[in-house]
């Protein structure tokens, strides 16, 4: 990634898991009760490491460097069910009740206005009003408070506050995960989430809602504990979701919801690895586990770097020239199993497993070196967004995954600055600065996209700093000059509800690429240094192409958490869905 890093800027399928597959969130029992009115989904989440689960294929580094081998996990089992039942009557461990502002809203007598609010308070005896005001809970967002009262069938109520919206991916979000932070802290085996109002939502917003709570149950409860010597093992076997409906669409929500959850914590387990696990060799493994796992609509075609060399892949084996650990082109494929094809679309990730920055080697403070493991972070959400829709089999799309996997390391078989290398279509570069190698990684790669004849491409990079400093940790910038490919990518944003803003692609700044002895240089300096990068990029994409890149560098990492977020998979798999045919 290139430029330096300020400290501050990164705040915050229906069958059961074969042995060859890598990390598993997804429906192991889909059943529908016949019966009674609520529906059961049970979702079995298996870490990248399980019992059953070939680890991560890279003997040598196990041998070499640190003796690390990660801790095989047992696979936690979540129920999922919808259910239409009166909340009082709900018997399990916490009752997590979601609360807008306007739902807190009380009466002369300090009571309840909300109804569902007021039921179950009289069935407190008017404890539950009490005891909130005592906590001074008044339902903005991010407040949470759980409390032990007798009177319920639930041993504990939670409240979650939802903020002045009432239809808010986001925030229905939050209170899956504020409900599963509380099973977390009761060891909770069984809990259920309400909203306390579901007036003007229509049957749309209660399915969207059912799957917002899904989603943050699932990600709430997953812990990435593969390298701790100890840990507690998840105690939630079951989730109810009380009043948003019954029923097949909801059921398909909830299904959808996990699926894609199951590329989020992939996408998650990829980056949290350090690189002395995760080589480029051992992201191609994974990339073939996936496909192995999908091979009814997957197929791998991985290139070492003779394969490679025969491309001219000039841009990216320069990169690579300095690591012990040899590059690997990843390309998954996705064709659907019938059906005729209408649109080819192709994602494109950043997959440096490990920055050094080569020789312009990263130092002084804020430059994160030793985060830089995450600087795969656009490769996994690529990869993530594989196994999702290896689940979800979308018909009518044909969808290429690329990653020109690598290390950037310091050698004397390395590339120095100054040295002019030739990209694979034909166009040389004048490296003025090695830890601008995110975007040589990437030229090649995309030129390789449009050789597959893929009509719209997205590639994803953690590729500048100045990205972060311009919007943050929790935003990414997106670079395009298609207007409509902007809107369709934005659209899907908003269903997953990851943040992206539009950045400019200023053409006069391409005077501060020129080089004089080559057809570029690879960066521009410091000023405008997200824009100059993506305009970098768009020199390797063919015209008829529509293109976007995506600098995820701020969202790929939470340092409140110090984990990844997965950021990335759930915006490729719905703007996917969005060309496909379903």
């Amino acid at each position: 990634m290139a430029a330096l890093r300020v400290s501050s800027a990164l705040a915050s399928s229906s069958t059961s898991c074969s042995s060859s597959s890598s990390f598993h969130c997804y429906p192991s029992i889909f059943t529908k009760l016949q019966s009674s009115p609520f529906w059961s989904l049970s979702i079995s989440v298996t870490p990248l490491y399980s019992r059953k689960a070939k680890r991560m294929a890279h003997s040598i580094a196990y041998a070499t460097l640190g003796l690390t081998q990660p801790n095989p996990s047992d696979a936690p089992k979540i129920s999922f069910a919808a259910k239409e039942i009166d909340l009082v009557e709900w018997k399990g461990d916490i009752l997590a009740v979601g609360a807008t502002e306007k739902d807190l809203a009380r009466d002369e007598s300090s009571k309840f206005k909300n109804p569902l609010l007021q039921k179950l308070d009289s069935k407190l005896s008017g404890l539950l009003s009490e005891a909130s005001f005592e906590e001074d809970f008044s339902g903005k967002s991010g407040q949470s408070t759980v409390l032990r009262l007798p009177g319920l069938g639930s041993k504990r109520i939670a409240l979650v506050g939802l903020g002045s919206l009432t239809s808010s991916t986001t925030a229905y979000r939050s209170l899956g995960e504020a409900a599963a932070a509380a099973a977390k802290s009761a060891q909770a085996s069984n809990i259920a989430v309400a909203l306390a109002s579901t007036d003007g939502l229509s049957t749309e917003s209660k399915l969207s809602s059912a799957s917002a709570i899904t989603t943050g149950a699932l990600l709430g409860i997953f812990e990435d504990n593969r390298f701790k010597s100890e840990s507690k093992k998840p105690t939630l076997k079951s989730l109810d979701i009380l009043g948003l409906g019954t029923g097949t669409e909801i059921e398909k929500k909830i299904k959808h919801a996990a699926d894609v959850c199951a590329g989020v914590i992939l996408g998650r387990e990829l980056v949290n690895a350090p690189a002395n696990v995760l080589t480029p060799a051992v992201l191609a493994e994974e990339a073939k586990k996936i496909a192995s796992t999908y091979n009814d609509v997957l197929s791998a075609n991985i290139l070492d770097v003779e394969q490679c060399t025969k491309l001219k892949m000039g841009s990216y084996l320069a990169v690579a020239a300095a690591s012990a650990n040899p590059a690997h082109f990843i390309h998954l494929c996705y064709k659907p199993s019938s059906g005729e094809i209408k649109k080819k679309i192709a994602l494109v990730g950043k997959g440096l497993t490990f920055d050094s920055g080569g020789y312009n080697i990263k130092t002084g403070p804020g430059c994160s070196i030793e985060l830089m493991k995450f600087d795969m972070g656009g490769a996994a959400a690529v990869l993530g967004a594989a196994k999702a829709l290896g689940q979800i089999k979308p018909s009518g799309v044909e969808v290429h995954f690329i990653v020109a996997a690598c290390e950037n390391m310091i050698s004397g078989t390395g590339m120095r600055p100054g040295d002019i290398i030739t990209a694979s279509n034909g166009k040389t570069i004048e490296v003025n600065n090695t830890d601008a190698e995110g975007r040589l990684t990437l030229a090649d790669a995309l030129v390789y996209a449009c050789n597959q004849g893929a009509e719209k491409i997205v590639d994803l990079a953690t590729l500048t700093g100045a990205c972060v400093v311009a919007l943050g940790p929790s935003i990414a910038g997106i670079f395009t000059p298609s207007d409509d490919l902007a809107k369709e990518v934005v659209a899907a944003s908003e269903v997953s509800g990851e943040k992206l803003w539009r950045m400019p692609m200023e053409e006069s700044y391409w005077d501060n690429m020129k080089s004089g002895v080559a057809d570029m240089v690879n960066t521009g300096g410091r000023q405008g240094g997200a824009i100059t990068a993506a305009l970098f990029l768009k020199q390797f994409v063919d015209e008829k192409v529509q293109w976007m890149h995506i600098d995820l560098a701020g969202p790929v990492w939470s340092d409140k958490k110090k984990n990844a977020t997965g950021f990335g998979v759930s915006t490729l798999v719905e703007w996917v869905l969005k060309n496909s045919t379903n």
